[in-house]
């Protein structure tokens, strides 16, 4: 039987990102919800101390593997604590988990990407932790462009226009080797392969890069095809 995947989410509802089944249908996730509101070192402080108590619930629901579907509640104190988070929620849920920074940071390794240009949500307060924890985990930031985003439920209300141009203005320089929209909560599925072709880079996006490494966290990992170069691998 497929493995069951759990998800902690950012949004107080607590639903499985669109991703998951989009990419998957035949895959099974049940998720659990942070209440985060606010996507600012304030915002990540009211809630990172309910993730060990939500992979604790997962795994009491099933789950076989645990993701941290939020990129920024992971890289926003550095890579150390990434990593020690990722010690404390197995601790409490005696299952393999992992943090979708974990997940991007591998995607990039996985395409051979150590120069990246960045298209991000969020704000300076914000990129500036993202661009440390990407240098601290090997990769060099040729260019980063932000959309000042702090209002969760405004990240939902992103377009797919609006994110096009995000990697285009991104991309622009060149000198990169890979392209990386970071925030789990933009829609990026429909702007990966156009993006693609249009830069000629291969697009990770933290939404697709978090699937990902869900599913190999849980041994399901397999190729979706016409769903850009990172999707290609299993």
């Amino acid at each position: 039987m497929t493995p069951l995947i759990g998800m902690i989410v950012p949004p107080a509802a607590g639903e499985v990102p669109p991703e998951a089944a989009a990419l998957h249908p035949d895959g099974r996730f049940i998720a659990e919800g942070l209440g985060l509101t606010r996507l600012t070192p304030e915002g990540y402080d009211s809630v990172i101390g309910e993730v060990e108590a939500a992979a604790r619930r997962l795994a009491a629901r099933g789950a076989e593997a645990v993701a941290l579907m939020g990129t920024s509640l992971s890289f926003y104190r550095g890579a150390a604590f990434n990593r020690d988070l990722i010690a404390r929620m197995e601790a409490a849920s005696g299952v393999p988990c992992t943090t979708m920074s974990v997940s991007v940071a591998s995607a990039l390794r996985a395409l051979g990407a150590r120069r990246v240009a960045v298209g991000a949500a969020y704000g300076e307060r914000v990129n500036a932790p993202l661009r440390a924890f990407l240098e601290e985990e090997g990769f060099a930031v040729v260019r980063l462009e932000a959309m000042g985003i702090e209002d969760v439920e405004a990240i939902f209300r992103v377009t797919e226009a609006e994110l096009l141009a995000l990697g285009r203005r991104a991309a622009e320089g060149g000198g990169a080797d890979a392209l990386f929209l970071s925030c789990g909560g933009l829609r990026t599925l429909s702007v990966t392969r156009p993006l693609e072709a249009e830069t000629g880079l291969p697009v990770i996006s933290s939404a697709v890069a978090g699937v990902w490494g869900a599913m190999r966290l849980a041994g399901a990992g397999q190729a979706v095809p016409g769903a850009g170069r990172l999707l290609a691998l299993a």
